[in-house]
């Protein structure tokens, strides 16, 4: 069983036991986020898709650790009047781990 879910502006395809890297999320006290909407469910090629189909839906995760992405570099530079500038910019991310979905 599979599902598409969106989070922090993306879409993600998850499964069960899935690892992945997600923008930054606040878990609950026992460290577990309820991700939604999911936009679709999939299981040995049966397709559940539409709002009111998967009103109830949801995929539960384990945060695993929060940290920073990559260091990215954003350089701007304007022709012939000797504007250069540079910044970082490292983005705050949630590692989770898929443990159920339910739908």
């Amino acid at each position: 069983m599979y599902a598409v879910i969106a989070t922090g502006g993306k879409q993600y395809r998850v499964k069960v036991g899935d690892t992945l890297d997600v923008e930054k999320l606040a878990p609950a006290d026992d460290g577990t986020v309820a991700l939604r909407p999911v936009l679709l469910v999939g299981d040995d090629g049966d397709l559940t898709v539409g709002r009111d189909a998967l009103a109830a839906a949801t995929v539960r995760a384990t945060v695993v650790e929060q940290r920073k992405g990559p260091k990215l570099t954003v350089f701007k530079y304007k022709n012939k009047t000797g504007y250069r500038n540079t910044n970082g910019h490292r983005q705050r991310l949630t590692r989770i781990r898929v443990d159920e979905i339910t739908a």
